[in-house]
């Protein structure tokens, strides 16, 4: 599977060598693609399988009360486990192939880099959606944009340094 999507991204890459390093084409493909795939799937969780609702969780251990979680937060937190998962696979077979970092510490400090990802998506969607009222699956796109700088820079220096 690596070798196919190396053999693809390496088919398009001429068309911009110009503007890109290779590494830097390889993470602007997959994070793209990634990015992508989370926004298909905040879609179809926020509208299919949550149905813009509320989820009141009941009968918590502990003696914690009841809670209600947002639709929006349910989506964002589905997509964010999903968009890990599969970016640091990405990242670590086909992008940073050559960093010198053992696969745990990868992994680690990838997580690391996730939780402040998408803790600064979350906050600008709420800010988006409730603090100026723009529609949810557009506000997320738009929260993505701004997170796709921070995530690049956190990958490249940090996690697979």
């Amino acid at each position: 599977m690596v070798r196919l999507i190396h053999q693809i991204l390496d088919f398009f890459y001429p068309l911009v060598k110009r503007i890109f390093d290779k590494t830097t084409y390889y993470y602007a493909a997959c994070g793209s693609g990634n990015l992508v795939l989370s926004w298909i799937l905040f879609f179809f969780f926020f509208n299919v399988i949550f149905k813009k609702k509320d989820f009141v969780l009941a009968n918590l251990p502990f003696g914690i009360d009841e809670k209600t979680i947002s639709a929006l937060t349910l989506s964002s937190i589905v997509c964010a486990c999903i968009s890990f998962l599969v970016g640091f696979l990405l990242m670590r077979y086909v992008v940073f192939t050559a960093s010198q970092l053992r696969g745990r510490s990868q992994f680690l400090r990838y997580g690391i880099s996730a939780i402040i990802t998408s803790t600064t998506n979350w906050g600008l969607l709420k800010i988006l959606v409730l603090g100026m009222g723009i529609f949810p699956s557009i506000a997320n796109v738009l929260a993505s944009c701004v997170v796709v700088t921070i995530s690049y820079l956190l990958q490249r220096k940090f996690s697979f340094k």
